[in-house]
């Protein structure tokens, strides 16, 4: 992984987005926020998903960005409170995220895959394989899909049928 020198770093902004995206942002407007002409790929499924270069994957509720996944390795990072969000070992980054509720006072859920969000935070951690190891892949979450039930229950799973 070193790679990590050169990978681009992005901002959580709690409730609004990451990085350079907002939520609700069209797919044009995501494609220009990104610097891109568009995405490499367009996926069917129950949300509308685009992947674009570097390991960014979004995602879309009635043509309005709803949420974003970053590749463990080949996507931005994101730092909580110093900690890398992307390409981690998962049970240290599932304890990182109890420990920063706990501190923090943030809601914690667990989603149907297991995977531990911080609701409030918008912040969803999954794992990723890559090669022998497994790596924290984060999401990040309009607020609304993680205060619901059918959104909780209906998150995107890249790869998974639906």
């Amino acid at each position: 992984m070193g790679g990590d020198a050169e990978r681009e770093c992005w901002e959580l902004r709690s409730g609004v987005g990451v990085g350079p995206l907002q939520f609700g942002m069209s797919p044009a407007g995501v494609a220009q926020a990104l610097s891109v002409s568009g995405p490499q790929e367009r996926v069917g499924g129950p949300y509308a998903q685009e992947d674009f270069p570097d390991g960014v994957k979004t995602f879309y509720d009635a043509g309005k960005l709803a949420c974003v996944a970053l590749d463990a390795v080949t996507g931005p990072q994101v730092f909580l409170s110093g900690f890398p969000l992307a390409g981690s070992d998962p049970e240290r980054g599932q304890q990182f995220l109890l420990d920063h509720a706990a501190e923090h006072g943030n809601w914690v859920l667990y989603t149907p895959d297991d995977s531990l969000s911080l609701t409030d935070l918008g912040v969803l951690l999954r794992s990723q394989q890559v090669g022998a190891a497994r790596l924290t892949r984060p999401l990040f979450v309009k607020e609304e899909w993680l205060d619901s039930q059918y959104f909780r229950d209906h998150l995107p799973l890249e790869g998974a049928s639906g």
